[in-house]
């Protein structure tokens, strides 16, 4: 079919009223996740995973991207009330908007914040809409070689790109591909690393290991932290609606976050926190008065929040068009396809295009939902910041317990996630970042699959990685960036926005 025509199959799946149920959940839960600090859309797309063993591929997928960008739009809320970010994305939000706050503008400065939310989440679909088929296509060129090589290049961005020491990231890729290899062996069929425990024959599942990373470790750390009902900042919440002149101040920051955001969402790695730091540092530098950043410029507040939103979208063509994720969350989102049996990939335009065009048109009219349930529904949001932490965690270990324990009906499941648990309260203390773990989990079933059929075909010569051009460009790529990090130290966000 073409274009026009994808589009309109697109919104015929969107707009089923399944599909605009589940999508309307998605985007209401992931603006209270945001809201909510100390919670984030990975660990909740966790808490929901089992959901995708009772519902069709479409209807999930559009839930669980609705929770995704949904908590980019959240965020900013308690980064601008609040003074603290429900979202990692919005920490870069708090340095204006609550000072914005603080001069009786917070009003203008949530307001600027969704209409730039929607502003950068619609350019990222449309980007999404007009990429993602023509990379599809380019990728029907890959053959087992290139697969290897663009996932070694993946796993190596998502390591450079990702804050702190890269040895420990790259520590943490090394420790997924192993767990990835845990079961039954691909070609041969005999079990590997299982030690004669059963509940590992059918190796490490995702859903546990996410749950706990994300879920039970970040209750744990809260715990420990003592995070407990933080005070709103007591203003009056007048003109939602940004006047003439703030649009004027904003509109060229929402333009740049919204490209700026796109292209870096692409990347592995990238994601929505990097794009809000960027953008800050971008309207700082190109900003007449950048010594009055910090103390309520509202360009601080539209260009990250823009950037954000436009990288969430962006985030789903790798994962789309390649089978590759860029971020925890569309790692999960792979993971969960693929247990229900679905492929992402160059092959799924074809194989599945309710997916595809349902899921991009279901971006549209999630966006839309977005801004109309975030400016009146502030009042609600505020509200919900006063719920103590006492009572929610209880139910978090609840969800994850209920969660685990019905896909398999296994009790080992539960013990493998309690275990990852402590792991991943271990891994946060230590500052070891655990999306290239996930990442490399998920890519690991697939690397080995290429590699060992990339050398069957070679029948052994490593030499095939480097005689192709597609795989000899993408493994340049990735010594190079090897190189730059044995010789050279990447700026971690903080230091760029100084």
């Amino acid at each position: 079919m073409d274009f026009s025509h994808s589009i309109l199959f697109g919104f015929h799946v969107a707009l089923q009223p399944i599909n605009l149920f589940y999508c309307l959940c998605g985007v209401t839960i992931g603006t209270l996740v945001g809201v909510l600090p100390g919670l984030g859309p990975v660990a909740t797309i966790s808490l929901l995973l089992p959901i995708a063993f009772h519902a069709n591929p479409v209807s999930f997928t559009i839930l669980l991207a609705g929770i995704y960008y949904g908590a980019m739009y959240g965020g900013s809320t308690t980064s601008i009330l609040v003074n603290i970010p429900g979202e990692a994305a919005s920490v870069i939000t708090c340095l204006d908007g609550y000072q914005m706050a603080r001069q009786g503008k917070a009003g203008p400065a949530l307001g600027i914040s969704a209409f730039g939310s929607f502003i950068g989440g619609t350019a990222g679909v449309i980007g999404l809409m007009l990429l993602a088929p023509p990379l599809a296509k380019m990728a029907l060129k890959f053959g087992p070689p290139e697969y290897v090589s663009l996932i070694l290049l993946s796993l190596v961005i998502l390591s450079y790109i990702t804050r702190g020491s890269m040895a420990k990231a790259l520590m943490m890729t090394a420790i997924g591909l192993i767990l990835g290899c845990i079961g039954m062996d691909i070609m041969a069929t005999v079990p590997r690393f299982t030690y004669g425990i059963l509940v590992l024959q059918d190796g490490i599942g995702l859903v546990p290991v996410v749950m706990g990373l994300f879920g039970i470790s970040e209750v744990l750390l809260n715990i420990e932290e003592g995070l407990t009902c933080q005070e709103v900042f007591k203003t009056a919440i007048k003109r939602l609606l940004p006047n003439l002149r703030e649009w004027k101040d904003s509109i060229g920051s929402i333009f740049r976050g919204s490209v700026l955001g796109f292209f870096l969402g692409i990347l592995p790695g990238g994601g929505a926190v990097v794009a809000s730091f960027l953008s800050y540092a971008l309207e700082k530098k190109v900003s007449k008065t950048p010594e009055k950043f910090g103390t309520g410029m509202i360009e601080g507040v539209a260009g990250p929040e823009t950037a954000n939103n436009a990288a969430a979208s962006g985030a789903f063509i790798p994962m789309l068009t390649l089978g590759i994720p860029s971020n925890p969350v569309t790692a999960i989102l792979l993971g969960a396809l693929i247990m229900q049996g679905v492929q992402p990939g160059p092959l799924l335009l074809k194989q599945a295009p309710d997916i595809f065009w349902g899921v991009i048109s279901s971006m549209y009219i999630g966006n839309v939902m977005l801004l109309i349930l975030n400016l009146p529904l502030i009042g609600i949001w505020v509200k919900v910041l006063k719920v103590p932490y006492f009572i929610l965690f209880p139910l978090i270990f609840l969800f994850c317990l209920i969660g685990v324990y019905s896909i398999n009906s296994s009790v080992g499941d539960v013990v493998i996630m309690n275990i990852f648990g402590i792991v991943g309260y271990f891994m946060k203390k230590y500052d070891y970042e655990g999306a290239p773990l996930i990442v490399a989990l998920v890519l690991g079933p697939m690397f080995e699959t290429a590699l060992r059929q990339s050398l069957s075909l070679s029948n052994g010569d490593f030499t095939i990685f480097f005689s192709r051009v597609i795989s000899l460009g993408l493994m340049t790529a990735t010594g190079l960036l090897l190189v730059l990090a044995a010789f050279g130290r990447k700026r971690l966000p903080s230091e760029v926005i100084s």
